[in-house]
């Protein structure tokens, strides 16, 4: 395996703390980029914390300057943050010449089953509330679309804490047929896998069990 300098943003989520284990365990260099260091409760000697603002262009240009490859682990927060700065990443990306990037979305933004030509969170399919948080994803979809980057979009769809079980489904383009959990570790070390892999560039993947 080909080890790499991983700039993991959102490091200090759910999602984003596991990633950066799975990194860690195989001997990558991770530069896990935080607003709270001390939110982050993993110390190892391949581990470099960088804190800084994911909307300060400067954080932003010196944190992707030291990476191979970008993942984006960011919440919505029910803010406008993750639509905000991909513009700023992407721009960063583009003045080191670096292409590949992995984010975590959600099942909202993958094609609905019932009604093909719209997003699950357009239609009926969805049995969210409120769109909010799946507006400011497709935003992101809509933003990677248009970008020349080689971008991968993992969307789970409901996220308990739980296990590392590796006996999930993926799909392109849509979620697994009558799929409703993927645990927090599964979907980690999907996205995490995502780094040596090129199958779902320029692609969104369901992930289910």
């Amino acid at each position: 395996m080909i080890k790499l300098n991983i700039l993991v943003l959102g490091a200090t989520g759910r999602v984003g703390s596991r990633i950066v284990s799975y990194a860690l365990n195989d001997g990558h260099q991770v530069i896990a980029f935080v607003r709270t260091p001390s939110k982050l409760h993993i110390s190892d000697k391949n581990l470099q914390v960088m804190q800084g603002n994911v909307l300060n262009k400067k954080d932003i240009e010196s944190a992707i300057a030291a990476g191979d490859v970008v993942i984006s682990a960011l919440n919505t927060d029910g803010t406008t943050t993750l639509s905000e700065s991909l513009p700023l990443i992407l721009q960063a990306m583009q003045k080191v010449k670096l292409k590949r990037i992995i984010t975590v979305g959600t099942a909202g933004i993958l094609q609905s089953r019932l009604t093909p030509s719209v997003l699950r969170y357009q239609s009926s399919e969805s049995k969210r509330k409120s769109t909010t948080a799946a507006q400011e994803h497709h935003n992101v979809y809509k933003l990677l679309a248009q970008s020349n980057m080689d971008w991968t979009i993992v969307c789970p769809t409901y996220l308990p804490d739980g296990p590392y079980m590796g006996n999930y489904r993926v799909e392109r383009d849509f979620l697994p047929e009558g799929g409703t959990e993927i645990s927090v570790a599964d979907t980690a070390h999907f996205a995490y896998k995502q780094i040596q892999s090129t199958e779902y560039v320029k692609a969104r993947v369901g992930i289910a069990y």
